[in-house]
């Protein structure tokens, strides 16, 4: 198995994208230390890696809080030892046009989206420069961080450009140290929160729902939703021996909405 002897932290895995990335690395060999801020859940996410012959432990915290990231850090090396691949996948989102964004939502978004994704890639970065052996980082963006459409939350779209802008700085930083650094943007995805953003728009306009999936659908080449899974196959590649050259990149996950 590809990530075999590898130690992976997940932030956000108790749904969506985090939770596909924490299984498919637990299948690939790796000792998965998943976070998330829904206790309930992640408890279902590790008792269904751990059935199927997989290592894992969970852990409740809040990334937006930045005393949440050394706790995590710190579990990782009682359970499996350092942190040789950090995914900082934790997100919020909800349906807001420009004038609907208070200052607390702002503040929310890049406090959990981008403020606990840097000072996570920061702490863990420091920890594998120290040990000598490199490492992953791979940073979940999005393609509204690459132009935002227009029914975008923009504060949510911001969010998403810092964590493109930080992943090339990181990149550029880090690759001396062989640690790799990348960003993974999906498109429309089949997730729990896009739903719910979804239906937020839904009653914000007076469009049906269905009509907004398929708006979605029309909206990309390929012409299908994502799922998660398929995300955390690209998230496993650029973990694994396949990646090791691969860095300071923002690799579309979008069925071919934004082809650049």
């Amino acid at each position: 198995m590809s990530l075999t002897g590898e130690v992976a932290l997940v932030t956000g895995a108790a749904n969506g994208m985090g939770r596909a990335i924490a299984i498919d690395f637990a299948k690939e060999g790796a000792s998965v230390v998943a976070t998330d801020v829904n206790k309930s859940m992640l408890d279902t996410v590790i008792a269904e890696i751990t059935a199927a012959g997989g290592v894992a432990i969970g852990l409740e915290a809040d990334i937006g809080k930045m005393e949440s990231i050394p706790t995590m850090i710190q579990a990782a090396n009682d359970a499996f030892g350092p942190v040789t691949i950090l995914v900082n996948n934790a997100g919020i989102n909800r349906y807001a046009l420009l004038f609907d964004v208070t200052e607390d939502d702002w503040d929310r978004f890049f406090d959990v989206n981008a403020k606990g994704a840097f000072f996570a890639m920061q702490q863990v970065a420091a920890e594998m420069v120290e040990r000598g052996q490199g490492g992953r980082i791979i940073n979940m963006g999005s393609v509204a961080g690459k132009g935002a459409p227009g029914n975008a939350n923009a504060a949510y779209a911001a969010t998403k450009g810092a964590i493109i802008a930080m992943t090339y700085a990181a990149a550029h930083q880090l690759a001396r140290h062989d640690i790799t650094v990348n960003a993974i943007c999906p498109g429309p995805i089949q997730t729990d929160m896009a739903e719910t953003a979804l239906k937020m728009r839904s009653e914000a306009t007076g469009v049906e729902l269905e009509e907004l999936r398929q708006r979605n659908i029309d909206s990309v080449p390929l012409g299908r939703m994502i799922p998660p899974e398929d995300v955390a196959m690209m998230a496993t590649f650029l973990a694994g021996p396949g990646g090791r050259n691969i860095t300071g990149q923002t690799i579309n996950v979008d069925a071919g909405q934004r082809m650049d």
